[in-house]
């Protein structure tokens, strides 16, 4: 199989392209996704023919679980489409499993930047999908905020988003460098009250239009950077009057910028790039 390896902020994946619905696609993705032993990459990317928009994309994790939504993934294919000439148009429609999601491709005499519609978050705990306790937390604005989670003895305070994948988050007022995140990310993706597991975002707002933030995707592990978890911590920042309309999220692989205006879609911007190219002989 061809492959090309593509990153967005440090967000790597392999993408291949195919209209191949039948092979093991998680079996693939453990093997070739393995940073000793593969390519190495956060996920496998797979672009494939639709009938119901342009493209379609379906996303595996390093576990081998197919995730709904992947802002920094979706960024990447729309940038090898056009890259690859499969699409001359500035405006694209991709199919995923969380919906269809629209991209536009802005460019300048410098640079080549994606801007993609996330679809409206969902603060409803059951689409999340969350169980939550009645008594426990508070809502702001149709959001689950200040929600209890304990973790070795500690008492996470916690918000729930799904941006068409779920998401805890959790903001400090320290450097997120300094939090343990390689020990409570995995405790806080497999709790009990998540069913289909979660992301977690931990963040530090610096100003009214900045925002600091590592992450624990579900399936992976830390990565550099996560689209759907940028949106879903602009969203949060802003239902809590952190922020305004337009926030940048920065992340350890680099800046995404986030727009949210209290209603209707999250759009997220940033460059994407081509990384190399190879043959998958396995």
């Amino acid at each position: 199989m061809d492959f090309t390896k593509v990153q967005s902020v440090g967000n790597d994946f392999v993408l291949i392209e195919t209209s191949d619905n039948k092979r093991n696609w998680s079996d693939v993705a453990q093997a070739i996704c393995n940073r000793h032993f593969g390519v190495g990459a956060d996920g496998l990317l797979l672009l494939m023919p639709s009938d119901k928009a342009d493209f379609r994309m379906r996303i595996f994790n390093t576990d081998g679980s197919e995730a709904e939504a992947c802002g920094n993934g979706l960024r990447c294919l729309v940038h090898y489409i056009s890259s690859k000439g499969l699409s001359s148009a500035k405006n694209l429609a991709i199919e995923t499993f969380g919906g269809t999601r629209k991209a536009e491709i802005l460019r300048d005499s410098n640079h080549t930047r994606i801007r993609i519609g996330m679809g409206a978050p969902i603060f409803e705990p059951s689409l999340i999908p969350v169980q939550t306790e009645l008594g426990k937390g508070g809502l702001v604005c149709g959001m689950t905020v200040n929600y209890p989670l304990l973790i070795n003895g500690d008492s996470l305070k916690l918000g729930f988003i799904s941006m068409g994948n779920p998401h805890a988050l959790y903001f400090t007022d320290k450097a997120v460098a300094d939090f343990p995140l390689a020990e409570i990310g995995p405790r806080v993706e497999t709790s009990a009250m998540f069913p289909k597991k979660t992301n977690f975002e931990v963040a530090r707002v610096i100003n009214s239009r900045s925002i600091e933030m590592r992450v624990w995707e579900r399936g992976v592990g830390e990565t550099l950077a996560c689209g759907s978890g940028a949106c879903a911590v602009a969203v949060a920042a802003w239902i809590l009057g952190f922020t305004g309309d337009k926030v940048d999220i920065k992340l350890p692989g680099g800046k995404l910028s986030a727009e949210w205006s209290g209603q209707g879609d999250v759009y997220l911007t940033g460059e994407a790039e081509i990384v190399f190219t190879g043959c998958w002989s396995k």
